[in-house]
């Protein structure tokens, strides 16, 4: 096999997700034959650094001996059952697990984000519904806030790329301010600008609480929005108004939980407790598609009912697979063996020496980060470059040229490598990183 062959091969047959497929004429798919750590090689011997762990699902580095284990050993035992009406000791190790972590002990298991975040949204409505209060049925999300790509979760998503052309089949949310702290004005801070959107989500709720279900937040980290950071009081602000005005307040976990922005979810670093959170992406080390979603008593005791209509009748072929299962309690067990959280802030001080250079680049604005998030918004004009289109991508091929994998959201570029970096593959991010900077501005 080679890699001009699965090119081929693949562009006659697979249709690529998040893709204008006509672009692959000039920019072909790069065909990944094998992973090790945070390498992946291709059919030709080639490595590209996963600066971005493969869209945020890979923690621990690819083909983890440990994670790779326990599959090979769920797989002797159990592949999959169906849990309506049949149970396992892998959903209900994980889901003892999960509530432990999080203080909600009731996990309901889908296959990917965009599930979660259906179910997160019809738990909440239909909560709603069974304690007498239909009428609770609309959401709020944030400006910029992204949730997923099916048709309930583009209703919170305020990105219009993927909206739009789907608008007809859409119920929007409401949107309310962002607290993206890039957002403060001269002189103000991260807290200032968070409570400036507090405000506005208190007078939306003032006016509409009677009619809304929940807010849905991913917290600490707009991640779409081009790694939006902002203050962790505005947490505190949002629990407080949902509880005064009765609303569910949803924390969208899929891209911030298991460490990524310094807690093993970032919803605690304000010290709430959400009535949801919605899991995915690391949720498995990387290596197979789950989601969950955790809530409270409260929740789970409005369902249970003599009345069949009143549960929650949701489900997938592979909800709770117990191959996936047992991957998120391989992962799990990584952060109990090793301080991992630890060891990310130390491996964090790393990376931002080795990033130094990019950091202090003069087309650079807002260099920020968050745990093991990176983001630095880029100005084509600042150096006395002109600014040429589609800078997202053209800088994607500069980075794979420099055998590293990064895919900036528009002028963002930003990094979320996996757990295993070490100094030698710290060097190599950051210098590809600024490598691609620099022939990205040189573009004529």
């Amino acid at each position: 096999m080679d890699n001009l062959s699965m090119i081929k091969r693949s562009l006659r047959h697979v249709w690529h997700p998040c893709t204008q497929m006509k672009l692959h004429e000039s920019q072909p798919p790069v065909p990944i034959a094998r992973a090790e750590g945070v390498w992946l090689y291709d059919f030709e011997g080639h490595r590209y650094l996963d600066g971005i762990s493969s869209w945020w699902v890979n923690l621990f580095g690819h083909n983890h001996p440990y994670i790779k284990a326990a599959l090979i050993d769920q797989l002797e035992r159990l592949d999959h059952v169906m849990l309506a009406g049949f149970t396992h000791q892998p959903v209900v190790e994980l889901s003892e697990r999960l509530g432990a972590l999080t203080g909600l002990g009731h996990a309901f298991y889908g296959s990917d984000g965009a599930s979660a975040t259906e179910i997160a949204l019809k738990m909440s409505a239909h909560y709603w519904r069974n304690t007498g209060r239909p009428e609770k049925s609309h959401f709020i999300g944030l400006a910029g806030g992204y949730h997923g790509e099916t048709v309930g979760a583009l209703a919170v998503t305020d990105i219009a790329i993927f909206r739009e052309a789907y608008a007809p089949l859409v119920r929007l949310a409401a949107t309310v301010p962002s607290p993206n702290a890039r957002a403060a004005l001269p002189g103000e801070t991260a807290a200032d600008a968070a409570r400036h959107a507090a405000a506005g989500l208190e007078s939306w709720l003032a006016q509409h609480h009677a009619q809304t279900a929940a807010l849905i937040v991913e917290p600490m980290v707009q991640c779409a929005a081009g790694m939006a950071m902002y203050d962790a009081s505005y947490l505190r602000e949002a629990r407080a108004l949902c509880d005064r005005y009765e609303v569910h307040l949803i924390a969208d976990e899929i891209a911030t939980g298991f460490g990524r922005t310094g807690t093993m979810f970032a919803h605690q670093q304000a010290g709430i407790r959400p009535d949801f959170i919605c899991l995915s992406k690391g949720l498995t080390g990387g290596t197979l598609p789950l989601s969950a979603v955790l809530t409270t008593d409260a929740v789970f005791d409005a369902f249970y009912h003599d009345e069949f209509a009143r549960g929650f009748l949701h489900s997938h072929s592979y909800t709770g697979n117990p191959l996936a299962c047992r991957a998120a309690l391989a992962t799990l067990e990584l952060f109990e063996q090793t301080d991992v959280l630890a060891q990310n802030a130390e491996l964090a001080l790393t990376l931002d020496r080795a990033f130094a250079p990019l950091t202090q680049h003069p087309s650079v604005r807002h260099a920020r980060r968050l745990g093991m998030i990176w983001a630095w918004d880029i100005d084509e004009t600042a150096s006395g470059h002109a600014v040429q289109p589609h800078f997202a991508r053209r800088y994607a091929r500069h980075a794979l040229g420099n055998g590293v994998l990064l895919r900036p959201i528009g002028n963002t570029v930003y990094a979320m490598p996996p757990y295993a970096m070490d100094a030698v593959s710290a060097a190599h991010l950051a210098t590809g990183a600024l490598a691609a900077l620099q022939a990205t501005l040189a573009d004529i």
